[in-house]
């Protein structure tokens, strides 16, 4: 990790990793065309709600159901949107670190702040081949967030494996979604530069509490002005403000975890009025019975919301 810099680390703060609007288009893939600029003003709507910047090309973002240039022109339009007011960390997943590689260079072109990165998606890789992975990236030169999803990639960067993917140069900061909230101190024990970046919205307060200094979120796509002020609660020890903001909200962020967080969260963002529409497959709609507990556990956290906003006035 390069530990000459006495800048700030440009992964750190409320990132959203964000959704994606498509707009009915027979002559697209799925019948589904990106809509660009309904994406650019959700960005931008993000940051102007407190968020410190998002994540274009991420699993929300449903980078692996788009097009070499449709994923290339999403992360350009984040980039454009938010210039200048909020950071833009792109995923760069990839099977191979050729491709991972590849998006990388492309970030750094569009003018990206940082990227967010896999070990290989689709493979099994062992220790050595997930640190080479994580070098070639790394060495495109832009800030590197290594992403731990154990579930999705079969490969856990556990605390041990992390300090040594810390050496990397470049490498500043792990997004943690393996639940496992013990894990934010080992990782700070074992790797004490390495930045860890909550990665999962039902664990958010408990990981900041234990240190974390990031939050790469979903829910924020519904709640952003809320989830910053939840962040800052968090990070200024203002802990039972924070968790009285945290407890109705964390049954629906509990669907950040689960298989059908993507239709979940885009169910959110129409209940709060903004648009979610639908995912490309092999996503497809909620099943009803998911639809209702999802539609009753969003309506708690909007019915707090509503009411403490009330009390505020």
């Amino acid at each position: 990790m390069n530990t000459t810099s006495n800048e700030p680390n440009p992964l750190t703060g409320v990132v959203v990793a964000t959704a994606l609007p498509y707009r009915q288009d027979p002559a697209a893939p799925a019948g589904l065309a990106v809509d660009y600029d309904a994406y650019a003003e959700h960005c931008r709507w993000l940051v102007d709600n407190g968020c410190d910047g998002v994540g274009p090309n991420g699993s929300l973002g449903e980078y692996s159901s788009l097009t070499d240039e449709e994923r290339r022109t999403v992360a350009r339009t984040a980039i454009e949107a938010v210039r200048g007011r909020g950071k833009v960390v792109v995923g760069v997943h990839g099977p191979g670190s050729h491709q991972a590689v590849r998006w990388a260079e492309a970030a750094a072109e569009d003018g990206a702040d940082g990227v967010l990165c896999l070990p290989p998606t689709m493979y099994r890789a062992s220790p050595a081949e997930v640190v080479a992975h994580f070098e070639a990236v790394a060495a495109v030169g832009l800030p590197v967030m290594v992403y731990n999803n154990p579930v999705d990639t079969k490969v856990d960067l556990t605390p041990e494996l992390l300090a040594e993917i810390a050496g990397i140069d470049n490498v500043l900061a792990v997004k943690e979604f393996s639940g496992d909230v013990r894990r934010v101190l080992e990782i700070k024990e074992r790797a004490p530069g390495l930045d860890v970046i909550s990665g999962a919205d039902d664990v958010a307060l408990e990981s900041l509490l234990m240190g974390a200094t990031g939050w790469f979120a979903g829910f924020p796509n519904v709640f952003p002005a809320e989830s910053a002020r939840l962040f800052q609660l968090a990070t200024t020890g203002r802990l039972e403000e924070a968790r009285a903001l945290y407890r109705p909200l964390v049954a629906a962020f509990r669907w950040d975890s689960r298989t059908e967080f993507v239709q979940a969260i885009k169910l959110g963002m129409e209940m709060v009025g903004r648009y979610g529409g639908p995912c490309r497959p092999p996503r497809g709609p909620l099943v009803p019975a998911h639809r209702e507990r999802i539609t009753a556990e969003m309506r708690q956290a909007i019915d707090f919301l509503a009411a403490e906003a009330g009390e505020r006035v």
